[in-house]
């Protein structure tokens, strides 16, 4: 292990745009003492776009429309939410009117030096495919680290976020005095922004195989370099223990609850945020040759081929309940991929769901498609075009599910 160093407050308003960045963010970029901070910390929206390529992207929001409509459902798709679950609202298809801009950020302070203590061996990073890879438990992960990534992963937090009504977590608990975990944390940016939206909790610790934080993070912050696949050694058990985006990099998921349930306080509160990238469409439109359809089918594919399946969440319920989590509960939202709803706020997850795709197509077809699948560099490429041109369809209404799964220890 390296040392790298809601009370919950429903808004009840769907249509809430984007808060703003911290004002720690704005002091780490004008900081010397920061080093390589995020590439999407540059911005001045929380919205994880950096001004060198703001224009680009926009532009690939600019959807085009296909004369060509399926006239009917990929078979065997599983169409919406499973029978006895709530559905938040049903996404309408829009007009495609102009849309709004988004609100300038708002900011707040505190800052601390995390503490660092990491060896050559874990910084050194590995290069292939015209990416960089991280080094430290090499090859234990599919994807790679480099700028490009982080921003993609950024991307991520904020569509998490949205779909979330602005909220970070859904578990019922109150921070103030507690220890929090993060396990895979990736850029550090959920656990900051935590730290800035709850400064009275205890400590902040967020674990991850690749050293790319935030050297400058918040008083109550700290980042460990450790793979969560092994043993962990914790000095005292956490009052709450997040994990998001793990589908892909996690072999043995019942051994991960099992980790999460043991260093967790008597009492204290699980909270899993997953999605499930089988790509459908309520309405018929998704044929099973489109490119997005096919890269997940194969993604899915290669990372089961290597043990680290990407289709997990569907099954986390069942795990949390088996290793004798209580209170048990499970959210499913299902959201849009491309910018053809109607309602706002889904307008910008379907967004920023399509430009996802779309800025992350290299990184997960790179050793995926041609180590695992074998895939030539032309099946590669025309794979990669293919996505690109039907990220771009609004005819498409493409949705795929997010499930948040919350559990608690008992007491």
């Amino acid at each position: 292990m390296i040392l790298w160093g809601y009370s919950e407050e429903q808004t009840g308003n769907n249509e809430m745009s984007a808060t703003k960045v911290p004002d720690y963010w704005t002091t780490i970029i004008k900081s010397k003492t920061c080093q390589n901070p995020p590439s999407s910390l540059l911005s001045s929206s929380h919205l994880p776009l950096s001004p060198t390529s703001t224009a680009e992207k926009a532009s690939l929001l600019t959807m085009t429309d296909s004369k060509t409509i399926p006239s009917k459902a990929p078979a065997g798709r599983t169409k919406g939410i499973p029978a006895g679950l709530s559905v938040e609202f049903r996404i309408e298809a829009d007009t495609f009117p102009t849309d709004d801009g988004n609100p300038s950020p708002t900011h707040g302070d505190e800052l601390s030096m995390c503490s660092t203590s990491v060896s050559s061996s874990v910084l050194a990073h590995e290069y292939k495919h015209g990416r960089r890879y991280h080094s430290y438990q090499g090859g234990s992960y599919l994807f790679p680290n480099d700028k490009e990534e982080q921003e993609r992963l950024n991307i991520n937090h904020h569509i998490y976020y949205r779909a979330l009504n602005n909220r970070l977590f859904l578990a019922p608990i109150t921070l103030a005095g507690k220890r929090v975990l993060d396990v895979g944390t990736g850029t550090g940016i959920w656990a900051m922004e935590l730290a800035h939206l709850h400064p009275e909790a205890e400590e902040i610790v967020g674990n991850d195989l690749s050293p790319i934080q935030p050297r400058w993070c918040p008083a109550n912050v700290s980042f460990i370099i450790d793979d969560i696949e092994k043993d962990w050694v914790e000095p005292r058990p956490y009052d709450f223990i997040h994990c998001r985006y793990l589908c892909g990099s996690i072999g043995d998921w019942p051994r991960l609850v099992r980790q999460c349930f043991e260093n967790l306080q008597p009492g204290g509160w699980i909270e899993f945020q997953e999605g499930d990238y089988t790509i459908y469409s309520e309405d018929g439109t998704l044929a099973p040759d489109n490119y997005i359809a096919v890269l997940m089918t194969h993604l899915a594919d290669a990372c089961r081929r290597v043990g680290k399946p990407i289709d997990m969440a569907p099954s986390i319920k069942a795990l949390v309940q088996a290793q004798g989590f209580q209170n048990v509960r499970e959210s499913i939202y299902n959201l849009p991929l491309g910018k053809w709803p109607k309602n706002p706020r889904m307008k910008e997850i379907g967004a920023f769901s399509a430009l996802q795709v779309v800025e992350g197509v290299d990184a997960l077809t790179a050793a995926p498609f041609s180590e695992v699948l074998g895939w030539s560099k032309e099946e590669i490429r025309v794979l990669k075009d293919g996505v690109r041109r039907d990220s771009k369809r609004r005819d498409v209404h493409a949705m795929w599910n997010f499930h948040v799964i919350t559990a608690q220890k008992p007491k």
